[in-house]
C-alpha cells in the first residue's frame, strides 16, 4: 500500500473555497480505482494548512488517478488558491 501527504498551505481568505471544492470532490476521489482511503488534516497551528493523507494499492493506481480528468479538474483549481507550493510525498507501510 501506499501512503501519500499533500501539505497545502493556502491564502487564509482562499481556505472556504478550498473546503468547498474539497467537499465537492472527495467523494469522487474516494471511488477511482485503487484508493483506499482519502481524508482532510487541518494544521493545529495554522488554520490555512490542509493535508491529504491518501491510500492507494500502489503507485500504479495513484499514477492513474494523477492521469484522470477528475484530478485534471480537481488539482489545478486548488493550485489557484495556494499561498506557497505544496509538499508532497508517499510512503510504503514497512514491513515489521
Amino acid at each position: 500500500m501506499l501512503i501519500r501527504i499533500v501539505r497545502m498551505t493556502f491564502e487564509p481568505g482562499q481556505v472556504p473555497a478550498f473546503l468547498a471544492l474539497f467537499r465537492e470532490s472527495k467523494d469522487r476521489i474516494r471511488e477511482q480505482p485503487g484508493c483506499r482511503h482519502l481524508e482532510l488534516w487541518q494544521d493545529a497551528a495554522n488554520p490555512a494548512i490542509y493535508c491529504t493523507h491518501s491510500h492507494w494499492d500502489d503507485a500504479g493506481a495513484l499514477d492513474t488517478y494523477r492521469q484522470s480528468a477528475l484530478f485534471g479538474e480537481v488539482w489545478p483549481a486548488t493550485k489557484r488558491l495556494f499561498a506557497a507550493p505544496p509538499v508532497a510525498f508517499s510512503s510504503l507501510i514497512a514491513a515489521d
